[in-house]
């Protein structure tokens, strides 16, 4: 089977070149283009892909810059929170066992594909498509858009963590009392006192500051009165994108020193490390850690299978680009394989720790309350991080400097992050348009950086919570889960495993095993489509702060992720519509039989489209060359 589905891509080759409009020619090896990619005697064996015209590109200066790059986009805000939060929810210890084989099955093949991919082609996402299965190149649109919803929303983020981080140099953070012009009558602390009573009502100084301090959510009225723009929100995500338009220059640029990532991919683990010492010598921090692993065997049989495969693929980030970008400027030699291993081990671990960390302190929180850890441990996504954490560390002795140094933490990694997405956004743009955008490096950046600055204003508004949300859940949710599974099946049943196998083998020296081959064709796009599916039957309401979103909202949701994902059709139609002139040749691409496609040599494939000329309801001019003698 997976012999035939290589077929495809050989045919979609041979009706593109039988077209009329011939395509453009590439130019001939020159003292720009070295020539193969590969040595001879290293070509991968007589399958392999042609070798890439290699252009002129930069390569990273160290290893470690690229190992630190991937580190730095993989481990992100949601290792910091959604991890430990959908582990003690779906089992605590139990958790571990389909979180671990999802990795071993789904995320890790696919980082591993991705990495290989971008290696060997040495492309951003959207010229990749046209070594690998041109009829699908609308996926690489779809994931520049992807990435440009998820900056509208993920830098406001980071902009809420600046704006903790410029609060907490006070001598007490202003989210440790109940004594602000921001709280009300139901705001109660009771850290430190006895005999409180807590409500339904009752509000803790962290959750009002968060609400009516940062976010000023109690001005709006909902989705449907957003409400005016939060200036202090607007200067600090303007000093996250002026951060941002030196980060190309200065950080992640595989053209030089990279001294900037060295900073922020490694300072989370030390801060993680502090942070985890602390946690650990507070009172009540063993009953945490006994609710993050206890296992509930009972819930293996619920929706946890769909939440450990969406947490890894999520974690690891196949499908945003970001993988291909990178690794395009490794070294052709570079062995992917071992930095997918080392990558994936690391970012799962570091998910695995930050469980410890979250859940040492949300065990002291429930010994100060004197309530179960479960009753604290409900807060999830940035209430986690800017409700329960903040909470407690207000209440630690040298709170400043742990304040200081978590939301520190957050900053770098949402930056690592951020800039993953846009260089991915960068790098695809800029390989599918070189000679327009070559010497406009500089002017292409800050065009982009402005959009996403722009795109992301009605997230700073009273209500912006809210839009973050919506695009939290749509803008990058299930569309991405189904761009990444349609990936998977381009590059496995169409542009070929064997002739994927043979191009690793090129640049590695050794052709992938079985177990990756099969991940690849089967297992992965199996748990791709489970998720999709079940992601789209269970879509419960979605509330924030106790407001219920509108089911116009929904609607809404719904448009923005298809927005994205319709590049991919659309695309395809253009390609066989805009770009085919008989509609004959059409109806021989659609109604050819499997029976050919497992024939590699493209005569046998001429010679079968001319046969069915013969018998074609829609006969060929006479005039019409089918084969045309250029291209062959």
């Amino acid at each position: 089977m997976l012999r035939r589905a290589e077929g495809w891509c050989a045919l979609a080759e041979l009706c593109h070149r039988s077209l009329a409009i011939e395509p453009a020619k590439e130019k001939p090896p020159g003292p720009e283009q070295p020539g193969p990619a590969f040595p001879p005697g290293q070509d991968g064996g007589p399958g392999a892909s042609p070798a890439p015209p290699v252009l002129p590109r930069d390569k990273w200066s160290k290893k470690m810059d690229f190992l630190l790059s991937v580190v730095g986009f993989a481990v992100d805000l949601g290792n910091v929170w959604r991890f430990p939060y959908i582990c003690y929810q779906n089992g605590g210890g139990a958790f571990l066992i389909p979180y671990t084989l999802m990795a071993v099955f789904g995320g890790v093949p696919l980082f591993y594909m991705e990495l290989a991919l971008g290696q060997f082609h040495r492309t951003g996402a959207i010229p990749i498509w046209k070594r690998i299965c041109p009829i699908f190149k609308g996926i690489g649109f779809a994931i520049c858009i992807i990435g440009l919803y998820v900056s509208f929303y993920y830098n406001t983020i980071i902009a809420w963590a600046l704006y903790y981080f410029y609060s907490s140099f006070s001598g007490t953070l202003p989210w440790a009392s109940c004594d602000n012009p921001w709280n009300t009558p139901n705001c109660t602390n009771y850290f430190g006192r006895s005999n409180v009573t807590w409500t339904n009502f009752s509000r803790s100084p962290a959750e009002e500051f968060y609400t009516r301090k940062v976010l000023e959510i109690q001005k709006s009225g909902g989705l449907y009165d957003v409400g005016g723009i939060r200036w202090q929100l607007l200067l600090c995500l303007f000093l996250i994108f002026t951060i941002l338009t030196r980060l190309p220059k200065f950080g992640a640029r595989p053209s030089g020193q990279c001294p900037v990532v060295w900073v922020t991919a490694t300072l989370p683990y030390l801060v993680l490390l502090v942070l985890l010492v602390r946690g650990a010598t507070l009172p009540g921090a063993w009953r945490g850690v006994l609710f993050y692993l206890r296992p509930d065997w009972g819930k293996l049989l619920s929706t946890v299978w769909v939440d450990a495969a969406a947490q890894i693929f999520f974690s690891l980030g196949p499908g945003f680009g970001v993988l291909l970008a990178l690794a395009s400027y490794n070294h052709f030699h570079n062995n992917c394989y071992r930095d997918a291993l080392v990558t994936s081990a690391v970012n799962c671990l570091t998910s695995f720790l930050s469980g410890f960390v979250i859940f040492t302190v949300l065990g002291y929180m429930a010994e100060m309350r004197d309530v179960e850890v479960e009753d604290v441990a409900r807060d999830k996504g940035p209430s986690l991080l800017f409700i329960t954490y903040p909470e407690a560390i207000a209440n630690m002795v040298g709170s400043t400097f742990f304040a200081v140094i978590f939301f520190l933490m957050m900053i770098t990694l949402g930056l690592d992050s951020t800039f993953g997405g846009l260089e991915a956004v960068i790098t695809a743009v800029m390989d599918e348009y070189p000679q327009a955008l070559a010497k406009r490096r500089e002017l292409f950046v800050l065009g982009l950086i402005t959009v996403c600055f722009l795109g992301s204003l009605s997230t700073l508004t009273y209500g912006g919570a809210y839009v973050v949300k919506l695009l939290e859940e749509f803008g990058a949710g299930c569309s991405i889960l189904a761009v990444v599974l349609l990936e998977t099946i381009a590059v496995s049943w169409f542009y070929g495993i064997q002739r994927f196998s043979h191009d690793v083998k090129a640049m590695l020296g050794f052709a992938p095993g079985l177990f990756w081959k099969v991940c690849w064709a089967a297992i992965s796009p199996a748990l791709l489509a489970f998720i999709v599916v079940s992601s789209l039957l269970e879509q419960p309401p979605l509330v924030l702060f106790g407001y219920q979103y509108p089911a116009w909202s929904t609607s809404v949701g719904h448009l923005v992720g298809a927005s994205s994902f319709v590049c991919i059709p659309v695309y395809m139609v253009y390609k066989l519509v805009w770009t085919t002139k008989e509609i004959s040749l059409k109806c021989y691409f659609f109604l050819v039989t499997f029976e050919m496609l497992h024939r590699k040599k493209k005569s046998n494939i001429r010679q079968m489209l001319l046969q069915r000329q013969q018998h074609s309801l829609f006969p060929l001019k006479e005039k019409t060359n089918i084969i045309s003698p250029s291209t062959t």
